[in-house]
């Protein structure tokens, strides 16, 4: 494909006369892409993408067939996004023809968990193909993360055993800094330090996720199971998940197998942040061994004096709060500042952040 074909795909007719005419797979490209984005409402103001061949007669499964045919992987993901996420074109994961078509993606993970209360029982069972390779690719993706965060936490004791993977640079600097040449701006080594690798005893601490099911979170509810199936079960560590809206629902039994469990996750609702945090409160065990993480956009439809109330008070006994405005590869989040800020002032760390980073997060705590 030429640069002025490029072009010409993506301003559409209007830019014909200065980068030519197209034929062949480049008409066909164009056909889907003016299917697509022909939806948009204030094109003809901009000036681009004005269609002039009447409205396309393509039907979703069509343009699915076409697009697959015509594009490569990268940009098919992009388009079946814009489809379900810009266009609310739901039919892709509503209707049995398309799902048996459709390429599973994150984004088609969302549309399912937002539309599968309208499925009848034989397209759930087909949407259940994107939620199974969706997981199966986010936990294989994380579960190394979480083994590369926690594989940290062993004792760093002195040892006499010479290794060279129980080399301690830092500890040998620290050690030798005495013989500092600053001529040569060199540290000579007379004693090489090294430290055991031995996993000391690890205490049991408490990972309480709390996480907001409204639709707007659609990502971090995904990244929430994921994070807690490849939690579970690890050395010193309780894992439980917990998600809310205006009611609060203990999915910790079913953590285990994340799929099953997002099937039962229902998008959409209100929020009472309050009322599922206090729930967290009553789970804690040992309040210096517990980590608290609440993942919200933080609009709250609850108590939100009480909210802070309850905060203050897990911080206070000594208990980890950790404030998430984002789960997900992507950490942008949209959230209420306020509150955010409130919840900061007593002491809850807040911020957004990917999977991996939230099992540092917890590798250095239990560590």
């Amino acid at each position: 494909m030429t640069e002025l074909e490029r072009w010409r795909l993506i301003l559409g007719e209007p830019a014909e006369p200065h980068c030519g005419g197209l034929e062949g797979a480049g008409a066909g490209r164009d056909t889907a892409l003016e299917w697509l984005y022909g939806r948009e409402a204030d094109r003809e103001n901009r000036g681009v993408r004005r269609g002039g061949q009447g409205e396309s007669v393509l039907k979703t499964v069509d343009w699915l067939d076409e697009v697959h045919r015509l594009f490569p992987k990268e940009t098919i993901e992009r388009l079946e996004r814009d489809a379900v996420e810009r266009y609310d074109i739901t039919e892709i994961v509503t209707d049995p023809e398309v799902l048996a078509r459709v390429e599973p993606n994150a984004a088609l993970l969302r549309a399912v968990l937002r539309t599968k209360h309208l499925m009848n029982p034989e397209v759930l069972a087909m949407a259940r193909r994107i939620v199974d390779a969706v997981v199966a690719e986010l936990t294989r993706k994380l579960a190394k993360e979480v083994k590369l965060a926690l594989s940290g936490t062993r004792s760093r004791r002195p040892s006499n055993f010479k290794q060279a993977r129980n080399f301690d640079f830092r500890r040998t600097i620290r050690s030798n800094l005495a013989h500092y040449d600053p001529a040569e701006r060199r540290v000579y080594i007379e004693k090489p330090m090294f430290s055991s690798r031995t996993r000391r005893h690890i205490e049991r601490w408490q990972l309480i996720l709390v996480v907001d099911q409204s639709g707007s979170m659609a990502g971090s509810v995904i990244h929430s199971a994921v994070s807690a199936s490849c939690l579970w079960g690890l050395p010193g560590l309780k894992t439980h998940l917990i998600a809310f809206d205006t009611s609060v629902v203990d999915l910790t039994s079913d953590v285990v197998d994340p799929v099953e469990l997002l099937m039962k996750v229902q998008l959409g609702g209100g929020t009472n942040i309050s009322k599922a945090v206090t729930y967290a409160e009553g789970l804690v065990e040992n309040p210096r061994r517990a980590i608290v993480v609440v993942i919200t956009d933080f609009y709250e439809g609850g108590d939100a004096g009480q909210l802070v109330r309850t905060v203050r008070k897990l911080v206070e006994q000594g208990s980890e709060v950790l404030g998430l405005a984002a789960l997900d590869e992507d950490a942008n989040p949209d959230y209420d500042k306020d509150l955010a800020q409130r919840l900061a002032n007593v002491g809850a760390h807040v911020g957004a952040m990917t999977p991996g980073r939230l099992a540092e997060f917890v590798a250095e705590r239990i560590g």
